[in-house]
């Protein structure tokens, strides 16, 4: 069985993008990372996918970069020869290769990480490339690198804070301490905390849910909004990019509220409103 396998919805919109090294507690060597590239790298040229879902088999999300491999063929410049590839990012390249395979791919659709047992080092830092965070009551996430002198290479010292706060990011940057499923969500590191082994089936649920929005345009400018905003000079910047992302998806808003005029997703419900979900 190939270390990563795509498996598709009945309609496509749907993927889940599954990686398993049991050997070696899914830890992602440049096999992997080029494999977790290639998928991620489809599903964005792929017309009919609307959502990703990343999940680590086995009980554990990801225990990092394969350090094994790391160790391994270091050069005079001490640099391994067999370690994940670690690039200057290209601010102009959307889709270029990260050392843990996907983790500087911009995408302009969203990914949910379902994340069962350990999600440290690297693996944490592929966890905060997704948008949302579902995780089982087993999920540790933690820096755990900082053990061995490994930096945090790959977004984490970046996403990490936008997501929690600086002063809870230094927490677990300078320690490197195991943070649980509660306190995950208690920081909003966490998006869910579901029970043992349902990570993956609540990811999906609410993948198939989001695929299931008929303006699939108007989700992703407000997402895009959401993501371009903290490199922007100020809040007035901010508001033009958000302006000028949905005005072109604005002049489609009336068919929308249209439905509602009719009667449709009346009390919040958020199933009566245009296209149904399918099942994986």
């Amino acid at each position: 069985m190939s270390a990563v396998e795509v498996e598709k919805s009945a309609d496509g919109q749907v993927w889940t993008v599954c990686f398993h090294r049991p050997e070696a507690r899914n830890a992602v060597n440049r096999p992997t990372a080029a494999a977790l590239l290639e998928a991620f790298r489809n599903f964005e040229k792929d017309d009919t996918a609307r959502v990703a879902v990343l999940y680590g088999r086995g009980g554990t999300f990801c225990a990092g970069a394969d350090l094994k491999a790391l160790s391994s063929g270091v050069g005079a410049d001490g640099l391994s020869r067999n370690g994940n590839r670690v690039l200057k990012p290209d601010v102009n390249d959307p889709l270029e290769e990260g050392p843990m395979g996907p983790t500087r791919l911009r995408l302009k659709k969203p990914v949910l990480a379902a994340i069962e047992g350990h999600c440290v080092a690297g693996g944490l830092e592929l966890a905060v490339w997704c948008d949302m965070r579902i995780c089982d009551e087993t999920a540790i996430f933690g820096v755990f690198c900082r053990r061995w002198g490994v930096p945090l290479i790959d977004g984490g010292t970046i996403r990490l804070p936008r997501l929690i706060g600086q002063s809870r990011a230094m927490d677990m940057i300078l320690t490197g301490r195991a943070v649980d499923a509660k306190e995950a969500l208690n920081f909003g590191l966490a998006n869910r905390v579901v029970a043992k082994g349902t990570a993956r089936a609540e990811a999906e649920a609410i993948a198939r849910m989001i695929a299931s929005f008929p303006e699939q345009a108007c989700m992703q400018a407000d997402r895009q909004s959401s993501l371009e905003q903290w490199g922007l000079p100020s809040i007035g910047h901010a508001l033009v990019n958000e302006y000028e992302l949905g005005r072109e998806v604005l002049k489609r808003a009336a068919l929308g509220a249209g439905r509602f005029r009719d009667g449709a997703g009346r009390g919040g419900n958020f199933k009566d409103h245009g296209e149904r979900p399918s099942k994986l």
